[in-house]
C-alpha cells in the first residue's frame, strides 16, 4: 500500500520565478518553534525577499518573517525575522556549496508547503535574470493573457 502524501502550499515566493532563472530545485525541512508552526500552518509565513545562506556546514533561511500565533502568549524575546536552520543532508549541503561558488548563483526559497504534517521549504538554485529577460517574460505573460481573454469572449 502506498502512503498518500498531502501537499498544501503555505507560502509562495512568486517574485523568485520572475527575478531568477531556476536551474535546480531541492526540498528541505525547517527548524521551527511550536508557536511558529501554528502561525505557519495558519498561512502567516512570508518568504518573499528571503535568501538561503550556508555557514559552517549548515543552511539557514534569512529574511523570512513569521509573526507570532498569539502575540500575548509568545515569549518576550521572540524575533519574527530570525535566521532559521534548514534541514538538509551533508551531501546536499556540499553540493549546494559547490554550486554557489559559481558567479551569479543564488539559492532562494520558492515555496513552503505541508508534506505528511511536516513543513518543508522548496529551494531553487538559480541565476539572476537580466532586465531584457524580465521584459520578455512580461510580454509573454501579456500575450498569453490576451489569448485567454479572446478565447473566453469568442
Amino acid at each position: 500500500m502506498k502512503k498518500i502524501t498531502e501537499s498544501k502550499i503555505l507560502a509562495e515566493n512568486r517574485r523568485a520565478q520572475f527575478d531568477y532563472s531556476i536551474i535546480e530545485t531541492y526540498e528541505a525541512g525547517i527548524e521551527l518553534y511550536g508557536y511558529e508552526v501554528k502561525s505557519v500552518k495558519e498561512g502567516k509565513f512570508q518568504i518573499a525577499g528571503a535568501r538561503i545562506l550556508i555557514r559552517g556546514g549548515e543552511a539557514f533561511l534569512v529574511n523570512s518573517h513569521i509573526p507570532p500565533y498569539q502575540p500575548k502568549n509568545t515569549p518576550s524575546n521572540y524575533e519574527e525575522d530570525r535566521s532559521r536552520r534548514l534541514l538538509l543532508t551533508k551531501n546536499e549541503i556540499k553540493e549546494l556549496t559547490g554550486a554557489l561558488q559559481e558567479k551569479g548563483s543564488v539559492l532562494v526559497p520558492l515555496e513552503a508547503h505541508l508534506k505528511n504534517h511536516f513543513i518543508k521549504i522548496k529551494l531553487g538554485l538559480g541565476r539572476g535574470k537580466k532586465k531584457s529577460d524580465k521584459r520578455e517574460a512580461l510580454k509573454k505573460q501579456a500575450h498569453l493573457r490576451e489569448i485567454r481573454k479572446e478565447e473566453l469572449n469568442g
